[in-house]
This record gives structure tokens, C-alpha cells and sequence, in this order.
């Protein structure tokens, strides 16, 4: 079975990955998400959830068969001991391994060069250019909620279910008219207004 890693940090925006976690993790799809963060103390979200981690960064184990690397936003990503994520997200891209981010999340990989070349959003060009001093890929900033470019997904903070409808699609884990459902579902309820 395929893992899907979610790094979590103190202060992770737990809602951004809750939509597709919960449907990666359902039996038949082939996929089991797992939990990775810089050490394997218990990380606290944002609304107050205390997660331990499966895996840590110094104990990451490249033999797992990862399917992605989910990496939600939140407010520990400007803190320097959480840099250290670049391990795996190195990894990742080596490995064409897709890497999905969201929120300050994408503030991170734009620091660390892996927007560059590919077209990506965030929770604005300004806001990004800010967090991130050696972020290079103005060029390729789309205003979006959600973008999906090659292996890259990126989505702004008030994205998170187009963020989540394209790595479900990216993973084959809903596709057309399933995934349309889905996504309009939790998008407009039951009862539309």
C-alpha cells in the first residue's frame, strides 16, 4: 500500500488537509496517510489537536512507497528548525514524487526555489514575495485557488477543497463525474442556498 505523508508542524492548519486525508484513508483506494514532521515530539495544530508523528525527518525512510507529500500551512513554516522539511521535499522532487502544499506552505517551497519553474499560487504574489526573500517565480504566479502544475500542487488558504479535488484527481482516487459530486458536495452542501 502506497503512503501518502502529511508534515505537520506546531501550529498546522489542520482544516487544509482534513477534506482529502479523510478520502485517501478510506479502505479500497490503495492509499494509507501517514504523519511526518521534523522530530517525533507531538505537534499541535492551530484548532488545538495533538497529533504524534509517524515519521520524523532524521528517521524519514526512503524505502517507504510514498505517493505524495501533502504539506498543509499554519504558523510554523517562517520558524527556522522547520526548514529542515527540505530533506523530504527534496527527496520528493528527485524521486518525481508529487508534492502538494497550501497556505504558508507554498511560502515555504517558494523560499527554498521549487515554485520557480513551475506555476503555482499562493495567499498572493505580495504576501509570498514577503515571506519568502529568495523566491524567483514571479513569472509563473497564477491567481488561483488551487493550481496543479506537473508534480506540484499549490493552493492559497482559502483553498483547501480545490486543493483537495486536485490531489484526489492527481491520485486517481476520484476522477469525472465522482469527483465533480464530491467536490460540489462539500462546496455548496446539501442544500444549496
Amino acid at each position: 500500500m502506497k503512503e501518502v505523508l502529511i508534515f505537520i508542524t506546531d501550529g498546522f492548519a489542520d482544516w487544509e488537509a482534513s477534506y482529502v486525508s479523510s478520502e485517501l484513508n478510506k479502505p479500497g483506494t490503495g492509499y494509507r496517510v501517514k504523519t511526518i514532521a521534523i522530530d517525533q515530539e507531538p505537534k499541535v495544530s492551530m484548532g488545538g489537536l495533538t497529533v504524534l508523528p509517524d515519521y520524523s525527518v532524521n528517521e524519514f525512510n526512503p524505502n517507504v512507497d510514498i505517493a505524495m507529500l501533502i504539506i498543509p500551512g499554519g504558523t510554523g513554516w517562517r520558524e527556522e528548525r522547520n526548514q529542515h522539511a527540505k530533506v523530504v521535499v527534496d527527496y520528493c522532487v528527485s524521486k518525481d514524487i508529487p508534492v502538494a502544499a497550501i497556505c504558508d506552505a507554498t511560502t515555504f517551497l517558494g523560499n527554498h526555489g521549487f515554485l520557480d519553474n513551475h506555476k503555482h499560487t499562493g495567499n498572493t504574489l505580495p504576501y509570498l514575495k514577503e515571506g519568502a526573500p529568495n523566491y524567483r517565480g514571479d513569472q509563473h504566479y497564477v491567481e488561483g485557488q488551487s493550481i496543479w502544475d506537473e508534480n506540484l500542487i499549490t493552493a492559497n488558504g482559502s483553498g483547501a477543497l480545490e486543493f483537495s479535488r486536485h490531489i484526489l484527481e492527481r491520485l486517481g482516487v476520484l476522477e469525472g463525474d465522482e469527483l465533480n459530486q464530491w467536490y460540489e458536495l462539500f462546496k455548496k452542501g446539501y442544500f444549496p442556498s
